[in-house]
């Protein structure tokens, strides 16, 4: 009973190593439609902070995916130019982004941006819908 065995010995068949992923997500994830997409704009593009979230809700704006990829865009753009919290106003939708953490966060719609004064805010865009 004091031999030793190598792993050779106890599986004949050697199994193959599994391949590295290189996107560090999960097929089960990369094959879901729209829950992907979505996942995928959250982690990557633009966060929302729960401030935000709250009042999206509050104020009944809705973001779709495209307008999510405009953002993050300008996001980038900001970001390239040294901003640092910026306002993001599109067609009826007001948003400020924190851009070193890519995070929403606060939104305002057509109703709230009137007679509004933005501070606190070193940079301004304006997104066609």
């Amino acid at each position: 009973m004091n031999e030793r065995f190598s792993i050779s010995q106890l599986y004949p068949h050697a199994i193959p190593p599994a391949a590295p992923r290189s996107s560090g997500k999960s097929p089960v994830t990369e094959r879901s439609g729209a829950a992907s997409f979505q996942k995928a704009l959250d982690q990557e593009l633009v966060k929302f902070s729960h401030h935000a979230e709250v009042r999206l809700k509050q104020r009944g704006i809705r973001i779709q995916p495209e307008q999510m990829v405009q953002i993050a865009n300008a996001v980038d753009k900001a970001a390239s130019k040294g901003a640092k919290d910026s306002l993001i106003i599109m067609k009826n939708v007001a948003l400020i982004v924190n851009i070193n953490n890519k995070t929403v966060v606060t939104a305002l719609d057509e109703h709230s941006m009137k007679d509004n004064v933005f501070t606190k805010i070193d940079s301004a865009i304006v997104l066609s819908t």
